[in-house]
Parts: structure tokens; sequence; C-alpha cells
């Protein structure tokens, strides 16, 4: 996660490097109030206009500060649980790690409770079904890399399980540790069907949860522009009827790790990019489409079927699409669905 620390008192500044030095699975940037600072932080003035700048391009804010601070700092940024960072609060003396905003989804009750493990501090969590210790549709999806494809279903669905009802189930992916109130039944009220391809409900409420587990292989020329990477790569999930948001991850050849344009579609998406040596890539078990012109400048037949394929450990879904000086393929990870698993 690419977390931002803000803190606004000396205490609060020792306190935030202090987590920064904790948190080191994570991509975290010190803010301190620049009467409180040091050579390692930015300064800042106003801690509202410094939220307005950090709330739409960070994973999570963390606020060293009095509750009230931190609710009127993003109070006018905060738009909906499926886009909202996640956002905790601590008091300066680390005692307490409150998480205030995007609990489940955006992933702030995974970090209260990991950063009160590592400082000894209180987790203070107040979302119903985790004070319950009950089923929650939000915070499974999350854990499993899960697209939540209606916001008011997971809602209802997560109502009926405070109020004890039978929430039907089915998936077309393993699974295991599923809850008692979860039941392979076509004659409940609400229900969760996990699959690729959504479509009639299964319930009069049902809530489609779809796999992020899509592997994007890319091959191109030097010095392609993002543009015309993302024009051709929506071309190509087009062809297959496939949404954007199911990507997970974007590869290639070890050639291309500093090519700007490729850089720069990924960042935009927020998506990791995994380069891999022509060797690895020959090693990819399969049959691919073969270019004779790619194999002379890379030493290597195929770019992008053959890196989604070792990246995803799964089957091409997509065969090479090619446009414009861009190639594209697609690859499905395999997918294991387990109930116990929480966010990291």
């Amino acid at each position: 996660m690419k977390l931002a620390l803000l803190s606004v008192t000396e205490q609060g500044r020792m306190l935030s490097q202090k987590i920064a030095d904790q948190l080191t699975e994570h991509e975290v940037q010190r803010f301190c109030y620049d009467r409180y600072t040091d050579e390692t932080a930015i300064s800042f003035q106003n801690i509202t206009e410094q939220t307005k700048i950090l709330f739409p391009e960070s994973d999570g804010l963390i606020f060293i500060c009095a509750c009230g601070i931190a609710v009127r700092s993003i109070a006018s940024q905060v738009k909906s649980k499926a886009s909202d960072p996640a956002v905790i609060v601590l008091d300066d003396r680390g005692k307490f790690v409150i998480s205030l905003l995007s609990g489940h989804l955006g992933g702030a009750n995974a970090l209260t409770e990991s950063i009160a493990e590592k400082l000894q501090a209180v987790p203070v969590i107040t979302t119903a079904t985790d004070t319950g210790k009950l089923f929650s549709p939000d915070s499974f999806a999350a854990a499993n890399d899960l697209i939540i494809t209606d916001l008011s279903a997971a809602k209802e669905i997560a109502s009926a399980v405070l109020n004890g009802e039978e929430i039907g189930f089915y998936s077309d992916y393993a699974y295991q540790n599923k809850p008692e109130i979860l039941v392979e039944k076509q004659n409940c009220r609400t229900g969760i069907c996990i699959t690729a391809n959504p479509g009639q409900k299964n319930f009069p409420v049902t809530l489609f949860l779809i796999p992020r587990n899509l592997v994007l292989g890319i091959g191109c020329k030097k010095g392609i522009s993002a543009g015309q990477i993302s024009e051709t790569v929506r071309k190509a999930l087009d062809s297959v009827q496939i949404p954007e948001n199911r990507l997970c991850a974007v590869s290639s050849i070890d050639l291309k790790k500093q090519e700007p344009g490729l850089l720069e579609f990924c960042q935009n998406r927020k998506l990791p990019f995994f380069t891999y040596s022509a060797e690895i890539l020959a090693s990819a078990k399969g049959e691919f489409t073969v270019s004779a012109f790619v194999r002379n400048i890379t030493g290597i037949d195929n770019i992008c079927e053959r890196s989604a394929v070792i990246h995803s450990n799964g089957k091409l879904i997509l065969r090479k699409y090619a446009e414009n000086g861009v190639t594209a393929a697609l690859a499905e990870c395999p997918v294991f669905l387990d109930f116990h698993k929480r966010r990291k």
C-alpha cells in the first residue's frame, strides 16, 4: 500500500518515524507540520490542504493527531467506500489506533490491527461485523482480491448477516473455511455468486464477486506512448468482453523494464509491473504465437503471451492482440478462496 503519515506535534513526529520504520512492507512517506519536522519528512503548513493532495493518490492516510482534526481534514474529500483510501488515526503517544474510514474495502481495519500489534497499542474498530466477529462480504472480497459489483447488494447482505439470516452461496472456484451462515441453497433472499461471468441472478438479492486475477502481457516498440498502449489494451479487452478492473498485474521482457510509456501506463492504473529475461520467458509451457522479427530483436519468439503465462502460472485466455506497435495478451491466475484470509 502507498501510505501517507501526517503528524502535527513533536511527539507525533517521533511516532511517525517509528511507524514508518515498522511498516517495511508498504511504501510510506511522512508529512510533518513545519514547526515539528525533520530531514526525512515533507513539511506542511495546513493539514487540510495537504490532505486534499494526498487523499486521491494514497492507498491509506495515517493521522497522528486528534480525531477531530483528521475528520475535518478529510471531510470534503470523502466520496465512496469503493474508492476512498483507508484512514487511520492515532494519538501522538501511540496508545490507540483507530480505524476511521474504509475499514473493509480500503483495508483500514487490517492496517489498524497491524499497526496496533507493532506498537503494542489498542486497536479501535467499530464496524459491526468485526465487533461481532461475523462474516463480512466486504472484508472477504478485499482479502481474496474479488471485485464487488454492487455496493447496495453488499450492504444488504451485511445487514442480513447481522440479522442472522442464511446467505445463499455459489462459486465457480474452489474454497475453504466457508462460514456456516453461507449455504449452498437457492431459496435464500440474499446470496453471493463468485464467477468471472455474471449473468442471471441466483437470488433475489445477488452479489456477484468477480476475481481480479488477469495478467496483462505486453510487448511494444521503443518509445511507444502510454496512450497508444492504453488504446491497444482497451481494444484487446473489448474483443473478449473483459473489464479492465479484472487486471491484477502487467508483465513483459526485462528489456522493457524502464520503458517510459509502459511504466506510465502501469502507474496510471496502480498495476504492478513485472519483467522477465528471455531465458525465463523461453521456459513458459504451451503453444505461443511465433514472431521471427521479435526473436531477432529480443532473443525470444513472443513476449506478451509468454510473460503473461509466466507471471500468472496459469493459462492464456487471450492470445496476442497487435496494433500500433503494441502487442497484448491475457492469462488467468488460478483462484483459490479462503474465508479465513485477511487483507495485509
